[in-house]
């Protein structure tokens, strides 16, 4: 009686463990496949852009999607030598730093403030701050032009620096908040102990331990302003000022019948940027995930 027991007892596990088994295994089938569409449709656009920057004008007319029946590198040449790619991407190199640089100071002093001082109204603050992300920018280009032509900022980089910081500031405020309020109250304790002011607590503890963040926050800000074109169209007429995202746009519209051309400038103004996802990809992923454990 007790073995048929036991036999009983084990077909019944056996029983329940195989369609649990079954349904894992058609979950993460089913994820997997889901991420491989996804990846698939993401990678489309790149591959029409990097097929079409290798054919000439007359492949790419014959097979617009097929892969180049002979690979030349034509159109790459005629951008980089025949226009002012360099110009474009050295302004939008001063524009992009310049801008991640000032609003990373002026998110991290009131990230600090907000995570880590008691005042009144702090939490009003952090959801005001935080609101603003949901406001276009396209509401705010009339006033700020009007505001700029009047002091004199229109046709600057210190304008536009000003601006994308503006707009990079309220993201930034939010993350490093969050990961602020999971550092350890003892640390800042210890530094207060040992004679450090509010600013050396941010400046040697609170810094040193944001790395992961901080790096999620160039990564994120140096991609929005490196391939925005709005602000830097409406607010850099020099042509001499123009950035490299502004320039492959005019420089497309003038090609238009040369889309091999236009498709070899998109690709060399998204490869500095690639190389930066690249060079960074474990702390920027880090840094999205930090915070999210400690409350």
């Amino acid at each position: 009686m007790a073995q048929d027991t036991i036999r009983l007892s084990q077909q019944v596990e056996a029983g329940e463990g195989a369609p649990s088994q079954h349904r894992s295994w058609m979950t993460v089938f089913s994820l997997q496949a889901v991420l491989i569409l996804a990846a698939v449709i993401a990678l489309v656009p790149a591959y029409f852009m990097l097929i079409s920057s290798l054919k000439t004008p007359e492949n790419y007319n014959l097979d617009r999607i097929g892969f180049p029946a002979q690979i030349v590198f034509d159109s790459y040449a005629e951008v980089l030598l025949k226009h002012d790619f360099f110009l474009w991407m050295g302004n939008s190199a001063i524009i992009s730093i310049g801008s991640v640089a000032v609003s990373t100071i002026i998110a991290a002093l009131a990230a600090y403030a907000i995570a880590r001082m008691v005042f009144r109204g702090r939490e009003f603050l952090l959801a005001i701050s935080t609101s603003l992300m949901a406001v276009p920018p396209v509401v705010m280009v009339v006033p700020l032009f009007v505001l700029f032509s009047q002091i004199d900022l229109l046709g600057t980089y210190q304008g536009v620096i000003l601006i994308y910081a503006g707009l990079l500031t309220p993201f930034s405020v939010y993350l490093l908040v969050t990961f602020f309020r999971t550092i350890p109250t003892e640390l800042l304790e210890a530094g207060l102990i040992d004679g450090a002011s509010p600013i050396g607590l941010l400046w040697r503890i609170m810094l040193p331990l944001s790395g992961p963040p901080l790096v999620t926050l160039f990564i994120v800000n140096i991609l929005y302003v490196w391939n925005d074109l709005l602000i830097a169209l409406l607010f850099l007429p020099n042509e001499r000022l123009r950035t490299l995202m502004v320039g492959v746009s005019v420089f497309q519209g003038r090609y238009l019948q040369n889309i091999p051309l236009s498709m070899a400038g998109m690709a060399l103004a998204s490869a500095p940027m690639l190389i930066v996802y690249i060079l960074f990809q474990r702390y920027f992923i880090r840094g999205l995930v930090a915070g999210a454990v400690k409350g």
